[in-house]
């Protein structure tokens, strides 16, 4: 039996976030579920509590410093320490780069890269003192380029190379850094994808499915699975790794 820890979890109201997060209380942590509205989180709260976990409902823009502080630290206060942090949240503007606004750009940018920047500053002040911590960052196959999404691919690309220099700056604290990268999840954020495109969602499934070596496309369990692993006490050992789930080989 792992440790109890506690967690935060960025964008858990729904879909590869509230995967993660229902994992994390199934192995034994309490659970800080993050999201831009509160009363979103509460579903997945009630769901862990129901199953006998931990867990907090916190409501923050994980774009604005302060409300990223506070919400840490009322998880800190109510729940322990943090110090396991996977940062999941984030938002796309699809749109090709001749179209695309500096308010689209900027958004994607905010939510993805400082939003993540804010909630590692605020809970390594946690990690470091425990001497010990795990970050999971949340990349995408689309870091390595994807048409329409030239906002988005910037951002995930730039959440590996954030994710490489945390384990540089806090292995020596016992922190962990690593990302993962999905393939085709089926979430609600494909299916704004498959609407963008003009294709029905289980079109767009089936359709990705036949490209997957594996042949079928990814529950957000499979990211969940995968985040439980990195964020164990058995992973001390693996970091500043991006780890491409997505039922295939990328480069």
């Amino acid at each position: 039996m792992s440790v109890q820890r506690t967690a935060i979890v960025s964008g858990a109201a729904r879909g590869i976030g509230a995967a993660v997060a229902r994992r994390f209380a199934a192995d034994g942590h309490r659970v800080g579920v993050l999201d831009l509205d509160e009363s979103a989180c509460q579903v997945v709260v009630e769901e862990i509590t129901a199953a006998g976990g931990s867990a907090l409902a916190v409501g923050a823009d994980v774009s604005d410093a302060e409300q990223v502080d506070a919400a840490v630290a009322r998880v800190a206060q109510e729940l322990g320490a943090p110090t396991i942090l996977v940062n999941n949240a984030g938002i796309i503007r699809d749109n090709l780069l001749f179209k695309m606004s500096v308010e689209d750009w900027d958004a994607v940018m905010g939510v993805h890269l400082r939003g993540a920047f804010n909630l590692c500053k605020a809970v390594q002040a946690y990690q470091t003192v425990e001497k010990y911590g795990r970050v999971v960052n949340l990349s995408s196959t689309s870091a390595l380029g994807n048409r329409g999404q030239v906002n988005y691919s910037a951002a995930k690309a730039g959440m590996q190379g954030l994710t490489k220099t945390l384990a540089i700056e806090l292995g020596r604290f016992g922190v962990t850094a690593n990302a993962i990268a999905p393939g085709f999840i089926q979430t609600e954020m494909t299916a704004a994808t498959a609407e963008r495109v003009g294709v029905g969602f289980e079109d767009f499934i089936a359709y990705a499915a036949k490209e997957i070596p594996v042949q079928r496309v990814g529950q957000p369990e499979d990211i969940a699975a995968t985040a439980s692993f990195l964020c164990s006490e058995e992973a001390g050992f693996v970091s500043g790794q991006v780890i491409y789930v997505a039922g295939g080989p990328k480069d």
